[in-house]
């Protein structure tokens, strides 16, 4: 039997793949916390944070550089308070900052 692969679109792939539709499910999670926490984040520090994983209770926001980690970290118990008072189940949340790959 000769079988032709087809390209799909990754939500399709989401669909036929229980492992593939939570990972999808955390990462629009993680999105949508990102975005409800956006306002508590300083203006001039938004820029540099991304939402990261979902790890159980834990939430991880990644960040671009040491000064700005320092200064997000100030106002990390409002954004954990925040979002306990929208719903979300969150403990802790990890910064990661992320190394500029050299070229």
């Amino acid at each position: 039997m000769n079988r032709r692969h087809h390209p799909v679109t990754l939500h399709q792939a989401a669909q036929d793949s229980p492992t593939l539709a939570r990972l999808a499910e955390l990462v629009r999670e993680s999105s949508e916390r990102l975005k409800a926490v956006e306002l508590l984040i300083p203006a001039t520090l938004r820029p540099t944070v991304q939402a990261g994983p979902i790890e159980g209770a834990a939430w991880c926001l990644l960040v671009d550089n040491n000064a700005a980690a320092a200064k997000l970290r100030q106002v990390l118990p409002a954004l954990q308070s925040h979002l306990r008072s929208r719903g979300w189940e969150v403990t802790s949340i990890r910064l990661k900052v992320q190394i500029a790959p050299k070229y």
